[in-house]
């Protein structure tokens, strides 16, 4: 039985997923679909006009199409792969001139579209053709259908995980009273899969494998949660059918895919090949059903059946009985041969995924219809601190055993309607058992990534000093030609009384419209601070040297265009961005990558103390920890010292690293 407590929480849930969904479709209408044409076009959510350069078909007998656009062909755009558009054409008497579909790549001025039908429409050769971005609300869809179903949930393992992910007061305080966690005697065999894995993510493991119910790890930045997610599932394979595994992106989906095959799984990736990594397509239901043995005779049966399906359609609206009789028949043949075709298909989908040792989709892949009547020992959802937790009850319903992988300290997932995030959509399921279930809980606690000063900030401010730097990375430093590198370790540059005013600039063509800021003088100076380091490793040089990977990032996107072009104006630099060497990006489109060296660009800087989107903390701690040996922050310490974190901050650079000002690097 549901408590009021329990019953509250989910319908707050559903109310704050239709606020989201709303919000997302009124922007969508006002600033995509209610727009003319023109404007479409012009700010990028529309390529018009196009020119088809090849069609065919994809896995799973679905049509696709390249096309290339041929004006506009150096405007930005909002087109990205596993979106859904719309293919359009302008042309007149065309009865139905729209065919939905998913972007499968899109290459400088070229798209590739894989159509929601199996044919491509005959009105292609009328031209004036075009590709829209659409709404997709699939996603809200499966979530609140997901929560419908936990709310209506009686006596089966799903109302039991309710219970427990979701305790009612009378049981939270019980539970904060020492009730014992639920267990089962799971233990990890000598010989097991776990070699090389260090103390804390061997417990992790035995943690995972002992919880019958819920098993939490804590993975904060560096520390191995992927290489530890993938040695449980490879013992839990070893007493369960399928482990399925989950993320909130198909990024995330597709790394865990070939993780796990490495180790030498039998993986099966689950989604629409449109949004699924080239390098895992081979590990998709499409792909391991296309190299199948019996896979040539269920092609043969589909052909004989769109033969006589093609016989069917000689026969024109007038015709006589007997005719009317044969095509009849080629169409019964044409429906006869492809329920064979389905019936034989559809055996050796349950063959291949009733063999998998690992199911991989996203969350709200995990409603796939090929996953509908299929039950799991476990579920893991790995980054399930970025994971809408409407979302996460999408692949809970299908399983009796729930793990949960992340760091409520990194990025939080995207609610774009404020007040939805404010009540609570933007709270995590991860971050509620963290505090709600803190005997489940397995913190990864060596990391293997940065120098142990830059390290130190995070691990103090948000893990309370629990983090190990391991040997191999502690003390490691850049290597350099001169004597003396411009930084070692962690180093924060002043900006306070340069006048480095910040900027606002309106960004065009955005989804959701919005300023964005931007400080040129703090560019200079980042670009000044990066040529004395890249001296200091012997760049430029009369011999080659193998340089240092560079990361420059900005929680400020207008600052990212700004560095990008600055640097690219530069001969010393402007190879170092085509070779990749130095990449610059914003702090969310850079999660879960490193650096050698990793350069941050505050960007505020005003007289009102206004420190904006630096007052997230959690993506700020994204941005420091993505660094190995060098970590160098650019900022004015007279706009952020007023805020707790930065005043903190600014206090440890003093302390164990360094703290530069500007007027250094401007003599």
């Amino acid at each position: 039985m549901m408590s009021d407590h329990q019953h509250q929480h989910f319908q707050q849930l559903l109310l704050l997923l239709r606020q989201e969904k709303e919000a997302d479709h009124r922007n969508f209408l006002e600033l995509v679909r209610q727009k003319p044409l023109s404007d479409r076009v012009q700010q990028g959510y529309t390529w018009y006009p196009l020119q088809v350069l090849n069609t065919g078909f994809a896995l799973g007998e679905k049509a696709f199409l390249i096309v290339e656009r041929t004006v506009h062909q150096h405007s930005p755009h909002q087109l990205r792969a596993g979106q859904t558009v719309s293919l359009f054409t302008q042309a007149a008497h065309v009865e139905q001139p729209e065919k939905q579909g998913i972007i499968h790549y899109v290459e400088r001025n070229r798209m590739k579209i894989i159509l929601n039908a199996r044919d491509v429409p005959d009105w292609l050769s009328a031209g004036q053709l075009g590709v829209d971005m659409l709404f997709d609300d699939r996603s809200y869809q499966e979530m609140e259908r997901a929560l419908q179903r936990v709310m209506a949930a009686k006596g089966d393992r799903l109302a039991a995980l309710r219970a427990i992910l979701t305790p009612s007061l009378a049981a939270l305080g019980a539970h904060r009273h020492g009730a014992p966690p639920t267990v089962e005697p799971l233990v990890l065999q000598e010989g097991h899969g776990t070699a090389g894995l260090n103390s804390s993510q061997r417990a992790a493991v035995q943690a995972i494998l002992h919880n019958r119910d819920v098993a939490i790890i804590h993975g904060p930045p560096g520390t191995g949660k992927t290489t530890t997610v993938v040695a449980a599932i490879k013992e839990l394979v070893k007493t369960e059918n399928t482990v399925l595994i989950t993320a909130p992106s198909n990024t995330a989906a597709d790394l865990l895919t070939e993780r796990l095959s490495d180790q030498g799984l039998f993986v099966v990736r689950i989604g629409n090949v449109s949004r699924v990594d080239e390098s895992v397509l081979q590990h998709t239901v499409d792909a391991l059903l296309a190299a199948h043995p019996e896979a040539k005779n269920i092609k043969k049966v589909k052909l004989e059946a769109a033969e006589y399906r093609r016989q069917a359609r000689r026969f024109k609206r007038s015709f006589h009985a007997s005719d009317q009789q044969e095509r009849n028949h080629f169409k019964q043949q044409a429906r006869e041969l492809d329920a064979w075709a389905r019936m034989l298909e559809d055996r050796l989908v349950d063959e291949i995924l009733s063999t998998a040792q690992a199911i991989v989709c996203t969350l709200v892949g995990a409603a796939h219809p090929l996953l509908e009547k299929r039950r799991f020992g476990t579920c893991v959802i790995d980054e399930a601190a970025q994971a809408l937790e409407p979302a996460c009850w999408i692949p809970i319903a299908k399983c009796s055993r729930v793990v949960l992988a992340g760091d409520p300290f990194q990025l939080p997932p995207t609610v774009k309607n404020a007040d939805a995030a404010r009540q609570g959509l933007a709270t995590t399921l991860i971050e509620r058992t963290l505090k709600i279930l803190p005997d489940q809980v397995s913190l990864l606690t060596v990391q293997y990534r940065m120098h142990r000063v830059i390290m130190g900030f995070s691990n103090d401010y948000f893990y309370g000093g629990a983090l190990v730097a391991d040997a191999s990375v502690a003390e490691r430093l850049l290597p350099t030609v001169n004597a003396t590198p411009p930084e070692v370790g962690v180093a924060f540059i002043d900006t306070a009384g340069c006048d480095f005013d910040e900027r606002l600039q309106e960004t065009p063509g955005a989804l959701h419209r919005s300023l964005s800021r931007f400080n040129p003088e703090e560019a200079l100076l980042v670009r000044e601070h990066l040529l004395q380091l890249l001296q200091s490793v012997g760049y430029p040089g009369e011999t080659p040297v193998e340089l240092p990977d560079i990361g420059i990032l900005s929680p400020y996107r207008e600052q990212v265009v700004h560095l990008d072009e600055l640097l690219r104006e530069d001969p010393l630099l402007a190879p170092l961005l085509l070779s990749r060497k130095i990449t610059i990006s914003t702090i969310d489109g850079f999660q879960g990558q490193e650096r050698d060296v990793i350069y941050i660009s505050l960007v505020r800087s005003n007289p009102k103390h206004e420190i904006g989107f630096l007052q997230d903390y959690r993506r700020m701690n994204v941005a420091m920890t993505r660094a190995r040996m060098v970590l160098v922050v650019v900022g004015d310490s007279s706009t952020i010292g007023h805020n707790k974190f930065y005043h903190q901050f600014l206090d440890y650079c003093a302390e164990h690293g360094a703290y530069r000002t500007a007027w250094e690097f401007m003599l």
